[in-house]
């Protein structure tokens, strides 16, 4: 075990479990996945850490990270917003309860509110078309919406936030 300490103060030691775990070849995907699980995102400093430990070039570390979008190389808010775009939802107005929410808290799709309250991504289905327009707030499915409800539900969770502050 090495005091492997970045300049944020994280412990990359907690990668070496994980990277013991997955030795065998093709388990890049299960290490990025665990590595995700532990900073709730890919941070640049754990995928060169994993390319010092492993056969991984960091080029491919970062390759695999880009490729899929499950990982995600930036920090997310405390609640994950995710607008479906696939075709029910399309035909029954995700464009307009998507707008709605994007006025309402400042950001675009793949970004995150200053607050770090909120990360809002666009998603290719939910699987929940018998409920289009929907979104899903972090596990929780809301569907049938107006523009209107959605941005109801939003500030919701912002009143949330806010009372877990205090």
């Amino acid at each position: 075990m090495c005091d492997c300490k970045t300049e944020k103060g994280v412990n990359l030691d907690l990668l070496n479990p994980v990277l013991d775990k997955y030795q065998e070849q093709g388990g890049l995907i299960n290490i990025l996945q665990e590595t995700q699980d532990i900073f709730g995102y890919l941070p640049k400093f754990a995928m060169e850490y994993i390319a010092s430990k492993s056969n991984n070039k960091l080029a491919t570390i970062y390759g695999v990270a880009t490729f899929y979008t499950q990982f995600r190389l930036n920090p997310i808010g405390k609640h994950l917003i995710m607008q479906c775009q696939g075709t029910a939802c399309h035909v029954n107005g995700s464009k307009d309860v998507s707008r709605a929410i994007q006025d309402e808290l400042g950001i675009s799709p793949g970004e995150t509110t200053e607050d770090m309250l909120f990360t809002l991504e666009d998603v290719a289905c939910l699987g929940c078309c018998s409920l289009a327009p929907v979104i899903m707030i972090d596990d929780d499915t809301y569907g049938n919406l107006s523009p209107k409800e959605a941005v109801k539900i939003v500030r919701e969770y912002r009143k949330r936030g806010d009372q877990d502050e205090n």
